[in-house]
């Protein structure tokens, strides 16, 4: 079960103007499954997204970045699930690119202004012959209002679906702010595996999209890891349909960027913490806060060794506190000059080491305490200077290696 997580209810979903969703089942890989997915916008729709760092990317992430870049206005998504398209070669491109010719005949629009992703079993030949058929029954679906029914066809090995919903409001006009996201394992920033799609209905000016694609997954879904693997197809797409009656945010350094940009990031987080909460057997939610780096890189390297560290997962599963475990993943997180003698740890509210060492006050059954949590913050100082950087994470379980052993059966 997810870490104190569950579904959204649909009806707190705000619609997003100029935006519809159809979903249907293709039997892309198993019959009975919500498996195709569109997502339609109306012309003139600002685009923009973020993909997978993997040189060995899927056919549908190198289809999508050459739409993108060909500038024609983007006017559908198509997701598939259950096959990733990706180790296919020209083939998978192929079938990627067919798919996109496909949905555009539908629309009346060029393929250039389609946008192709995938996930699932990597390695196999999309069968994109079921992808095209099953295309009239989604757009015969498409709502504004199918947000959940989205969330739940873009599913993988996720036990839940998630997406959240706010509205904010600019120069006196309420927007709305939805979002979808899929993830449960292969999880690693640049990206994670998932899938992301954030949409608004305000107008902001086309030449803030691509920084503010990037801004927003690097604060969210570049902060998250289940496993330390980067997987082929991860994708984060931002939508401003640019419907909203208030004037167009053409800087973020404005009353109005500063709230549409905090109320963007509120819904990304949220969709990036469920998925490490919706992770593969995960049963703890996990905050890494590593303070008094000299820079913020750096005290991401150490949050992400400790988060990386099977040794650090397990102890966390098992609720032991063998601490000695973060203390060692800090020290070979590459911080080449590291003092050691100015390191402290918190577990939560207990404090555990100080200047490097084993606090006298320490006792193990308050830090047993905090490890039984199901949602638990290390806070690690470096004693380097000012700056901050914060990871989520999970614990591994028997179970993550069961849900992998038998994923493809």
């Amino acid at each position: 079960m997810p870490v104190n997580f569950t579904a959204s209810d649909p009806s707190s979903l705000w619609p997003v103007a100029g935006l519809r969703i159809g979903v249907a089942e293709a039997g892309v890989r198993k019959a009975h499954r919500k498996d195709l997915t569109v997502v339609l916008l109306d012309e003139g729709a600002a685009v923009a997204g973020v993909f997978t760092q993997n040189r060995f990317c899927a056919a549908p992430v190198q289809i999508c970045r050459r739409h993108l870049a060909a500038g024609h206005g983007i006017r559908a998504i198509v997701v598939n699930t259950g096959n990733a398209n990706a180790g296919t070669g020209d083939d998978g491109l192929a079938r990627a690119q067919a798919t996109c010719v496909a949905l555009a005949q539908h629309l009346n629009v060029a393929p250039e202004q389609i946008l192709p992703f995938s996930t699932g079993v990597i390695m196999e030949p999309l069968p994109s012959d079921r992808i095209i058929a099953g295309l009239p029954a989604a757009l015969a679906d498409a709502r504004p209002d199918n947000w959940a029914r989205a969330a739940e066809g873009i599913m993988t090995t996720d036990t839940v679906p998630k997406a959240f919903s706010t509205q904010v409001t600019l120069s006196g006009v309420k927007v709305a702010i939805t979002g979808i996201s899929k993830g449960a394992g292969m999880i690693r920033p640049n990206m994670a595996t998932m899938l992301g799609y954030l949409a608004t209905d305000a107008k902001i000016a086309p030449a803030l999209m691509q920084q503010l694609a990037k801004d927003l997954a690097d604060a969210s879904f570049n902060r998250v890891t289940i496993d330390g693997d980067t997987s082929t197809n991860d994708s984060f797409v931002v939508i401003a349909t640019q419907k909203a009656a208030h004037p167009v945010v053409e800087s973020w350094d404005t009353p109005d960027g500063r709230a549409l940009k905090a109320g963007l990031l509120e819904v990304a987080q949220k969709l990036a913490q469920a998925i490490v909460r919706d992770g593969e057997g995960a049963t703890k939610f996990i905050t890494i806060r590593v303070e008094g780096g000299q820079t913020a890189e750096e005290c991401r390297l150490a949050a992400y060794a400790i988060a990386h560290s099977p040794l650090v997962k397990t102890a966390f599963f098992a609720s032991d506190p063998n601490l000695g475990r973060i203390l060692a993943a800090v020290g070979y997180a590459g911080i080449t000059d590291l003092d050691q003698t100015k390191i402290e740890l918190h577990l939560d509210d207990v404090h555990v080491v100080t200047r490097g060492g084993r606090r006298p006050e320490y006792r193990e059954e308050d830090g047993q305490r905090v490890m039984k949590q199901s949602e638990i913050t290390i806070r690690v100082g470096l004693g380097r200077g000012e700056a901050a950087d914060t990871v989520w994470t999970c614990d591994l379980s028997h179970d993550y290696v069961s849900i992998n052993a038998d994923y493809r059966s």
